[in-house]
């Protein structure tokens, strides 16, 4: 989906040590006032091919230590790898429960545990099985100065979304977690019902 009249402001910039290497992090707003950040390594801008991971917020995953989830094994394995390169860019997106937000992520919680799947949930509680939206990324990226991206990521969706909005996808890098007795189902239902490539 494309962004008519985009308008994402960069708020501010800072040196960001972390235990996974050092970035530079950077602010956004959005139009509809929500607050994004990029974890930067290095001198991306008119670079080619920059490795690029965009993650959605996921509070009970990211923070909690969820098990029902591959979250934060995710974003753990995505640091660690940009963590050890010359450049690459760490998106994170205020999208919490792929978009529907965390109140109605924790109702989608009592819905799997009553025998729905994560994508029957969601649409029982009235949303699409995904709501999220990649172009407030495309246009971070552009303000960072990268248009040529690999991308690290098992959802095609993401792929799509940003060569519709300018960047020129190169390449994919899988984000493989594995499964634990909580998430098998779900990482299950995310391959056969929203293309996820999991292996």
């Amino acid at each position: 989906m494309k962004l008519e009249n985009e308008s994402v402001a960069k708020l501010a910039s800072a040196d960001f040590p972390t235990r996974f290497g050092d970035f530079t992090i950077h602010g956004f707003r959005d139009k509809e006032g929500k607050e994004h950040l990029a974890l930067v390594r290095g001198d991306v801008a008119g670079k080619d091919n920059i490795p690029v991971r965009i993650h959605s917020e996921c509070l009970t995953g990211d923070c909690l230590g969820s098990l029902r989830c591959d979250c934060r094994d995710q974003l753990e394995y995505s640091l660690t790898y940009l963590g050890k390169q010359e450049r690459g860019v760490f998106l994170y997106l205020r999208q919490e429960g792929r978009g529907i937000g965390l109140g109605n992520k924790i109702r989608a919680y009592q819905l799997q545990d009553a025998g729905l799947d994560t994508v029957e949930a969601n649409i029982h509680l009235g949303f699409d099985e995904d709501l999220r939206d990649y172009t407030v990324a495309a246009e971070i990226l552009k303000i960072l100065g990268v248009h040529s991206v690999v991308l690290l990521t098992n959802n095609p969706a993401k792929l799509k979304d940003l060569k519709e909005n300018g960047i020129d996808v190169t390449g994919r890098i899988p984000v493989i977690a594995k499964p634990n007795e909580h998430n098998t189902d779900y990482l299950k239902t995310k391959e056969k019902k929203m293309n996820h490539l999991l292996d």
